[in-house]
């Protein structure tokens, strides 16, 4: 490989180095991973950078490609489509084989115990998450009387954290910040799907 080649990679890749994105790692199954939270591991490495922070992604809201699962599962337990698609938005980005570095999987990022609770045997097949995780919604919907910011504390945090806070969000920067991404994507579609 030549000097200017090498050079102009090493170019490329510095802006990458500047921002934060999505981070990817092949498996020794040959399973690719992704996150948006920058991970400690070292076999991570940077696959899109995102210099906007989160203002494009925005453009994603327009993706149908899992809009008829949601619409099936969301009409089959009673929760608002856009909610759900809101949080595989906010989750993953619509990526089913993304995985977190805390261990939740799929497009709805289900950790593996709720994943359990909600009978879903293979996170990473979408109709099983979304599915499970429309489901979950459902039951943190009927847990906290429909209180949307309680349903995405807990959603994120855990319905515990949640009560054991006296019935308020917890003070954790990344649920706070879950919860408003997940509104700010939420009244989009919902404003989208009203005009």
């Amino acid at each position: 490989m030549s000097l200017k080649i090498i050079l102009f990679i090493i170019v490329s890749l510095m802006p990458i180095c500047a921002y934060g994105g999505i981070y990817g790692y092949l498996d020794e199954r040959g399973i690719y991973h992704f996150t948006n939270i920058k991970p400690a591991g070292k076999q991570y490495h940077i696959v899109v950078a995102d210099k906007t922070q989160g203002i494009k992604l925005y453009n994603h809201l327009d993706n149908t490609s899992y809009d008829k699962l949601i619409s099936y599962h969301s009409s089959s337990h009673g929760v608002d489509p856009s909610l759900v698609k809101a949080v595989v938005m906010a989750e993953s980005n619509f990526n089913p084989y993304a995985v977190s570095p805390k261990g939740a999987q799929g497009l709805m990022q289900l950790m593996p115990d709720t994943a359990k609770l909600m009978k879903v045997t293979d996170p990473f097949d979408p109709d099983d998450n979304i599915r499970g995780g429309t489901k979950y919604l459902k039951f943190l919907e009927e847990t906290f009387q429909g209180n949307l910011e309680l349903m995405l504390a807990a959603y994120n945090a855990g319905p515990s954290r949640v009560i054991e806070n006296k019935m308020n969000i917890p003070p954790i920067e990344e649920t706070r910040t879950f919860i408003k991404k997940v509104k700010q994507f939420y009244n989009k579609l919902k404003y989208r799907n009203e005009g």
